[in-house]
């Protein structure tokens, strides 16, 4: 039957990754009835002697009828069916029963049973528990998943990169693995999967081919990705391995990752690397979400002659932030607000133009606040945060706050005084040097104490 649905197979791309799931959710449960409904034919054919009797009760009529009334069309189970079949090789390393459960180890009535599950890892007659629909550019979390831990990690990873500036393409060239960690029966299926961090969407995505049944496979395959040079020595590189399972969750193997921006491009020998094991960090324990790159200038009322400026000002010019990284991986729509406290009124308040779509974006913008004395910069604070926008919402990535970081401002404590060591110098040079511009890039650091309104 599924091969009559090919032809007819549903482009499913358009949905949401929330009306994906209800399909999903929808196509388990089909599957749990249909088994129930087996086991129960099966009780009735060893215990009904009477063959019409057994026909009525078992629901054979009913699908001899359909058969007769149908037999040029295929049901809606098996045409959607036959579409997750047909993309099945797109899809995100998930198995469809988290999707339904949450953690692993959590238990849910939409859960089929071990048994049902065995059966049909067995008889591979329906793949609409297993099979995975793919989910149109979704994004992957800040961590891939996949089962962590199931295996010891070992093994090491050949490997070379090579930058071609005239078509401004990195290639990533995976050579062999040895003696990698193996997932059932002393053996592993690996395969090789690439990200260019911070994007860990599908775009950033690049695997090998899997190989068959080896703890030493050799690929010999060149993995590409179109980026800019300035962009590059922003990204890092994770080269993970994974154990191929077609019915179920892949299995970790062990990775490495490699700074980009220190990495030695004269080197032309493959390198070795042991492989590593992945230790899982919720997003909320980031402590930077990249980092910003700008100049600070004070200067003080009357410094330029004439009687110019009438007050001190302080100018404040944003360039660009590096390798932001957001909950869900992906490029992001970025701008920068800034505040002179204790000042946090409106007219304080500036910003940058939103930047679309990147992880290192150049905002070239300067900020000018006048108004200000020389004695007023060891009580102010300037608060520079970084924001994602995401359709009508925005919220806060971190952010920089530059002050003497003494916790008091007129006298007064406040708990947004609390600049790092760097930024204090950073902060303390400029009073140092006026009219001077003082260059920096900072991480946005993400534990910005938070401040009254």
């Amino acid at each position: 039957m599924e091969a009559d649905c090919v032809d007819s197979s549903l482009d499913l791309n358009h949905l949401t990754e929330a009306e994906q799931s209800s399909i999903l959710q929808v196509l388990q449960r089909d599957l749990e009835l249909r088994l129930r409904d087996e086991g129960r034919v099966r009780d009735l054919e060893q215990t009904e002697t009477d063959p019409k009797r057994l026909h009525f009760l078992s629901g054979s009529w009913f699908s001899l009828e359909r058969s007769k009334r149908h037999h040029n069309q295929c049901s809606a189970f098996e045409l959607v069916h036959s579409t997750i079949r047909r993309r099945k090789t797109k899809s995100r390393e998930v198995p469809l029963n988290t999707l339904f459960n949450g953690e692993e180890g959590e238990t849910s009535t939409n859960r089929a049973s071990p048994e049902a599950m065995e059966r049909l890892r067995e008889e591979n007659t329906c793949g609409s528990c297993v099979l995975l629909l793919q989910i149109s550019g979704s994004m992957m979390s800040m961590f891939s998943s996949g089962d962590f831990g199931v295996v010891e990690v070992r093994g090491r990873i050949q490997y070379s990169l090579v930058y071609d500036t005239q078509k401004e393409e990195l290639q990533v060239i995976v050579y062999r693995c040895e003696d990698i960690a193996s997932a059932r029966k002393n053996l592993s299926d690996p395969y090789v999967k690439t990200y260019l961090l911070p994007d860990k969407s599908n775009q950033s995505k690049k695997k090998t081919s899997v190989r068959k049944k080896t703890l030493n496979p050799v690929y010999d395959q060149t993995l590409r990705y179109k980026i800019r040079t300035t962009e590059l020595r922003s990204r890092t590189l994770n080269l993970s391995v994974w154990h191929a399972q077609p019915l179920g969750r892949n299995i970790f193997l062990g990775e490495v990752e490699v700074s980009l921006g220190l990495w030695d491009w004269n080197r032309t020998q493959p390198l070795w690397q042991d492989l590593q094991p992945r230790i899982y960090m919720s997003p909320d324990s980031i402590s930077s979400r990249g980092n910003m790159m700008l100049s600070i200038k004070f200067i003080p009322d009357g410094f330029e002659g004439g009687g110019l400026p009438l007050t001190g000002e302080l100018h404040i010019w944003l360039r660009e932030a590096q390798s932001l990284l957001s909950n869900k991986g992906g490029a992001i729509d970025s701008f920068v607000r800034s505040y002179i406290l204790p000042d946090a009124s409106q007219q304080s308040g500036q910003k940058t133009r939103v930047m679309k779509r990147s992880f290192s974006p150049t905002y070239n913008h300067t900020m000018v606040y006048d108004g200000l004395h020389t004695s007023d910069l060891k009580e102010a604070c300037a608060e520079l945060t970084v924001w994602q926008r995401d359709g009508l919402k925005t919220h806060v990535l971190g952010g920089v706050r530059l002050s003497c970081g003494t916790g008091q401002s007129y006298g007064e404590a406040v708990s947004w005084m609390d600049s790092t060591a760097e930024e204090v110098a950073v902060w303390t040079s400029m009073i140092d040097n006026p009219n001077h511009w003082i260059d920096t890039t900072l991480p946005i650091r993400t534990n910005l104490t938070n401040r009254s309104k």
